[in-house]
């Protein structure tokens, strides 16, 4: 059992939480969608990939829209949320491999198809961060799978972060990167931030980005946690086979099946180990 004094930062952030309201009216980017000289001819039903995965799909025919400084893409592998963002990214001008705007980490990496053909409608703001000078463009895009990768390429150059990460835990070491790099008015994308946070980890980057929500920047962030989605004043959105749709935390696919696993995990687990034992 956690003691007192462990639980009490934790509250103290949430009901810091709770006692903010989110502004909306600081967004950068509005709206992503892809202009109609680069959507493929014929039946949408039948486009090929990238277009015939169903979020993209819709993205192509409608747009999407953003609504709140910080926005999420929740779903399923494979339901297409970390493709999104990956373009979302690309199309900002920030390298796919990761890394903050202005700057490319990975000379011989094209874009990707739908990287490629995204635009955004934006705010003035918007326009300066994405289309100013080098020094004036301000973004960052953090996924899990290269972090620790990016980390240690820039750990000790100028202009990024003083701690030393490589003596820190990859929990720690994210919150590092996070605090130095997502400090400013700007925009921000980060895929699946989870996978290296604990819960505790974890509600201290709601904190974290609730905040820059609130400071001019703009947030739109691909997870499965059910922590990170619950960030007060998010828009969330739901990624699957429908597409996309937008959704309330407590209607969300992942925060049903949670809330049953943690109440009765037997019920989940006895199909799981139950099948494997037949199968042995």
């Amino acid at each position: 059992m956690p003691t007192v004094r462990a639980r009490a930062p934790l509250l103290a952030i949430l009901r810091a939480l709770a006692r903010t309201v989110v502004q909306v009216d600081s967004l950068l980017a509005t709206r992503a969608y892809i202009p109609n000289r680069h959507l493929p001819a014929g039946d949408p039903d039948v486009w090929a990939w990238p277009f015939d995965i169903p979020c993209v799909n819709q993205l192509a025919r409608e747009g999407m829209e953003f609504r709140s400084p910080v926005t999420f893409l929740v779903g399923e592998n494979g339901s297409g949320k970390s493709t999104l963002v990956e373009a979302f990214a690309e199309a900002w001008g920030l390298d796919a491999h990761g890394g903050r705007a202005g700057r490319k980490y990975v000379n011989d990496r094209p874009k990707t198809p739908l990287g490629e053909v995204v635009d955004f409608d934006t705010t003035a703001a918007g326009h300066t961060a994405r289309r100013g000078s080098r020094r004036r463009r301000k973004g960052y895009f953090l996924r899990a799978e290269t972090a620790f990768g990016f980390m240690e390429t820039v750990n000790g150059l100028p202009g990024y972060w003083e701690d030393d990460t490589s003596t820190q835990s990859h929990g720690e070491g994210f919150l590092t990167v996070f605090d130095a790099m997502f400090d400013e008015p700007g925009f921000y994308l980060m895929d699946e931030p989870e996978a290296a946070l604990s819960f505790t980890s974890s509600v201290r980057l709601v904190s974290l980005m609730h905040e820059l929500g609130q400071t001019g920047a703009q947030v739109i962030c691909a997870t499965h946690s059910p922590v990170l989605a619950a960030t007060p004043g998010a828009d969330i959105i739901e990624v699957g086979e429908h597409g996309f749709r937008r959704a309330a935390w407590e209607d969300l696919d992942l925060v049903f099946h949670w809330r049953r696993y943690m109440t009765d995990p037997r019920a989940y687990l006895r199909h799981v180990i139950d099948e494997e034992t037949t199968h042995r």
